[in-house]
C-alpha cells in the first residue's frame, strides 16, 4: 500500500515571507521606537546629572554663613535657581498684629505656619515664616510670649513665593484662609508696604514660650532618574531583540 502524502505542518519556518512593504513599515516604526527610547534614557541621565548638581548647590547654601536678605535693588534677580534655600538674616520689627496663618502639615502634625511681616530699617518688608503652631495655638493670645516687640534678627532660609494656593484649594484672602505662602497676596491682605518677593523660613532658634516652632523646612529632592533611565534602556533592548528575532525569522523563510 502506498502512503498518502503528508500535509505541511502549520507554523513551520517555511511559511510565506511577509511583503517587503510590511517589513519596511515595521522597520521604520522600530527605528523610531529605538531612537525615542534611547533619547528618553539619555535625557534621564542628563536630568540625573542636573539633579545631583542641584542637591550639591543647595547643600552648600543651607550650610553657608548667613548673608543679608536681598534688598529692593536685588529683587529682580532673585530666582529659585540662584537663591532658593540660601541662608540669610534680616533685622527689623515684627508686625505681630498682622500675622497670617497658612495651613501646614509637618512632622509635628497638622496646623499652621505663622507668616509675620518684618519691617526692616531699610524701609522695606520681608515676610517671615516664624514657624509652626498646632490648631490649639492659632490664637496669638495663646502664645503671647513668642511675639517680641522690639528689634529682632531672624536667620533662616530664603524661599520663593508660592502663588495661587495649594493643590485643589485656592487661597481666600477675604476669609483669611491660606493654603500656600503667597507673598504678594498675604502682604496685600496684611496691608503692608513694599514687600520682598520672597519669604524667609526661620531657623530652629527657640522662640520664647516655645511657639512658633521654626526650623521645619523640608529640603528634599527625589532623585529617581537613574531608575527611569534603566527602564527606558531596558525597553530599548527588548525592542531591539524583537527586531532581531523578526529579521532571523524572515531570513529563514526566504532561505527555504
Amino acid at each position: 500500500m502506498t502512503g498518502l502524502p503528508s500535509a505541511p505542518i502549520a507554523g513551520g519556518t517555511a511559511g510565506r515571507a511577509r511583503p517587503l512593504w510590511v517589513l519596511a513599515l515595521f522597520g521604520l516604526l522600530a527605528l523610531a521606537g529605538i531612537a525615542g527610547l534611547t533619547a528618553l534614557g539619555i535625557w534621564q541621565l542628563e536630568r540625573r546629572v542636573w539633579k545631583l548638581d542641584l542637591i550639591e548647590r543647595v547643600d552648600a547654601r543651607i550650610h553657608a554663613a548667613p548673608a543679608p536678605a536681598p534688598g529692593p535693588e536685588f529683587w529682580p534677580a532673585v530666582t529659585a535657581a540662584s537663591d532658593e534655600y540660601r541662608r540669610v538674616s534680616v533685622t527689623g520689627r515684627l508686625l505681630n498684629d498682622r500675622e497670617s496663618l497658612v495651613q501646614a502639615v509637618t512632622d509635628l502634625g497638622g496646623g499652621f505656619w505663622v507668616m509675620t511681616p518684618l519691617v526692616t530699617d531699610g524701609g522695606f518688608t520681608v515676610l517671615v515664616n516664624r514657624g509652626f503652631v498646632p490648631p490649639d495655638r492659632r490664637d496669638p493670645a495663646s502664645r503671647a510670649e513668642g511675639q517680641p516687640q522690639g528689634v529682632v534678627t531672624v536667620t533662616g532660609l530664603l524661599r520663593i513665593s508660592e502663588p495661587k494656593g495649594g493643590f485643589l484649594r485656592g487661597n481666600d484672602p477675604a476669609a483669611g484662609r491660606w493654603y500656600s505662602r503667597d507673598v504678594a497676596a498675604i502682604a496685600a491682605s496684611a496691608g503692608v508696604g513694599r514687600t520682598a518677593p520672597y519669604f524667609v523660613d526661620a531657623d530652629s532658634t527657640r522662640n520664647p514660650g516655645g511657639w512658633p516652632v521654626g526650623g521645619l523646612t523640608v529640603v528634599s529632592f527625589p532623585n529617581s532618574h537613574l531608575g527611569y533611565a534603566l527602564t527606558w534602556f531596558a525597553l530599548d533592548v527588548m525592542l531591539i531583540g524583537a527586531v532581531l528575532v523578526l529579521i532571523r525569522s524572515e531570513w529563514r523563510r526566504r532561505a527555504v
